[in-house]
């Protein structure tokens, strides 16, 4: 088994209501695009030359990101596993043991940050930062993941789909509702805690049941509906599951930091 951790969050790209390959190659020259944003955009290959840029910020895959002839990968990447050294111990499964030691570090990160959350009081859990998901539309992606990653994937569930989870901003509202999701739903903190625990539960029964000669079995059902059709192991549904709560963990501990420095 040789775990390969990149891109699994299928981007908009086809499935997106606003895909457009119109910029592909696009060349602008003495632009100003101050204060543009690009969500979900590719962004393979771009260059620029002689640009201006002050207070930008990026964030996503990253794979030799070059910066006045620097090439500063892995100097971010070194400083993420400083700052998340959380991102290290999830590259570094290769047994069960390790998978269900992961699990473990993983839940006594998500209980902080929740307690973290709590304090700031239910107003803040709903609050979003720079248009990013807030707390509770974050815990609720975490049941669709255990859900499309896990249940359905590793268990072979047809629809597992808690109707509280929140799939990708690319997947359609509609072929959502038809998975029985609410995706327009405002539930209370104590309602998204309750899906949240129930798929721990989850998880937990499947790491508890994991061997290492079950890690290459192949999973035949794509997450959900829309995600590319192919074969894969065990091994890789679990990690994608545990990876989804690394990233949001890192996310949701980001904007925490913001909401906690408004309220003083």
């Amino acid at each position: 088994m040789t775990p390969q951790f990149g891109p699994h969050r299928y981007d908009a790209g086809p499935f997106g209501p606003e895909h457009t390959d119109a910029y592909r190659g696009a060349r602008l020259e003495v632009r100003d695009l101050t204060g543009a944003r690009f969500v979900d955009c590719d962004l393979t290959g771009v260059r620029v030359r002689d640009g201006v840029l002050v207070d930008v910020d990026l964030s996503g895959y990253v794979e030799r990101l070059v910066v006045n002839g620097v090439d500063v990968t892995d100097l971010v990447a070194a400083e993420l596993d400083r700052r998340h050294p959380e991102r290290v111990q999830l590259r570094g499964m290769r047994t069960a043991d390790d998978f269900r030691a992961m699990r473990a570090t993983l839940e006594a990160l998500w209980d902080g940050a929740v307690e973290r959350a709590r304090r700031l009081g239910d107003a803040a859990l709903d609050e979003r930062v720079d248009e990013e998901w807030s707390f509770l539309e974050t815990l609720r992606h975490l049941v669709f993941v255990t859900d499309a990653w896990v249940s359905r994937t590793v268990l072979d569930e047809e629809r597992p789909y808690h109707r509280l989870g929140l799939p990708q901003s690319w997947y359609p509202a509609a072929d959502a509702a038809a998975l029985g999701i609410d995706v327009a739903a405002r539930p209370s903190a104590d309602e998204v805690l309750a899906a949240l625990h129930s798929r721990r539960e989850v998880l937990r029964d499947v790491l508890g049941a994991l061997t290492d000669d079950v890690l290459g079995r192949p999973c035949r059902r794509p997450p959900a509906p829309g995600y590319p059709e192919e074969e894969r192991p065990v091994w890789e549904c679990l990690a994608v599951a545990l990876e989804e709560e690394v990233e949001h963990y890192r996310y949701a501990t980001r904007d925490l930091a913001v909401l906690e420095a408004r309220r003083g």
